[in-house]
């Protein structure tokens, strides 16, 4: 064998466990993938039963029905499309009506979301950004007061003051 071939069939070898190296990793992560979707597209592309996703939006203004043993029924919604969802447990804090969160579970045959994990959003500025950016691809977003607030407030004020000043005015005492 001159040394020509033998580096080709090295260089295959090589390829070939890389391959398959690939090709595992791939397959174990293929369980663990969880895609998102907003409610419109959950409509517009018929989701298949059984399928796992996280569902993301608005929770609906008056769909929030609280039943025994921490059952919870709510409505997400994108403006464009609604998903009711279905969930048992505790509910985060700051769960309510009209706000967004990411629902992670599976979409039962008759179109119901059955919700395994809820998350609700932390503050008022935060919005997921799938969620973010579904709404602004529809045109429904809106900046929020908190971050209009920011942009007037004076730079000076929103600098921190340097090292040196606060060094030099605390040796002056």
């Amino acid at each position: 064998m001159t040394r020509k071939s033998r580096r080709l069939i090295l260089i295959a070898a090589c390829g070939a466990v890389l391959a398959l190296a690939l090709g595992l990793i791939l397959s174990a992560m293929s369980g663990s993938i969880v895609f998102f979707r907003s409610p419109a597209e959950v409509a517009a592309q018929g989701v298949a039963p059984g399928t796992r996703f996280r569902l993301g939006g608005l929770v609906t203004e008056g769909s929030v029905k609280r039943g025994p043993d921490q059952n919870v029924e709510f409505s997400v919604t994108d403006t464009n499309a609604t998903v009711p969802v279905q969930y048992r447990g505790l509910l985060p804090d700051l769960f309510r009506e009209g706000q967004g969160i990411v629902a992670e579970g599976t979409l039962d045959a008759g179109g119901v979301f059955r919700a395994d994990t809820v998350l609700a959003k932390h503050d008022e500025n935060y919005m997921p950004r799938e969620v973010a950016d579904a709404l602004k691809a529809q045109g429904r977003w809106q900046e929020g007061a908190g971050k209009e607030a920011a942009k007037e407030a004076p730079k000076d004020a929103a600098k921190p003051a340097s090292a040196d000043a606060t060094l030099g005015q605390r040796s002056e005492r």
